[in-house]
């Protein structure tokens, strides 16, 4: 099963998983030090919150989560035959989980990603933008394969 994912910024983590708690009728599926995500079935939706004091209620990034490497793959193909610039991070620690994960932004700058959770990180592996604006860098302008990024 695919699902659309939203990344918001929160200034407050606790409120916010309060009121989306709420909203959706579910509880968090992961909460970790400034950061919580909610798996929700129906309407099917990865809601991410990461805690930005100052940020709230921002967009961090958009993305599509999907059942494995192989639709992950598939992405990359499709996404630079239609002639879009993608940044392609394997094995990245990013939002508490290892993934594997293709990168594209939106004609307004928007960072899309499409991933798969490989495995569970002990570590949220985000840094705030070189902007300060405080939103995570979402796509970095290269990455090593393999290696630990700072994206979430």
């Amino acid at each position: 099963m695919s699902r659309v994912q939203l990344a918001l910024n929160v200034n407050d983590l606790d409120s916010a998983i309060a009121f989306y708690s709420k909203l959706f009728g579910a509880e968090p599926a992961k909460i970790r030090d400034g950061y919580a995500n909610f798996a929700i079935a129906e309407p099917p939706l990865k809601l991410v919150l990461i805690e930005n004091p100052g940020q709230g209620g921002t967009l961090n990034h958009l993305g599509v989560e999907v059942e494995n490497s192989a639709i992950v793959n598939d992405a990359i193909v499709r996404l630079g035959g239609e002639g879009l610039d993608t940044t392609v991070q394997q094995e990245t620690a990013c939002c508490y989980a290892v993934q594997d994960k293709v990168w594209v932004h939106g004609p307004d700058a928007e960072p899309w990603e499409v991933y798969t959770v490989l495995s569970d990180a002990p570590d949220m592996a985000c840094a705030p933008a070189p902007d300060g604006s405080g939103t995570c860098t979402a796509a970095p302008e290269t990455v090593a394969v393999g290696t630990k990024s700072t994206c979430c």
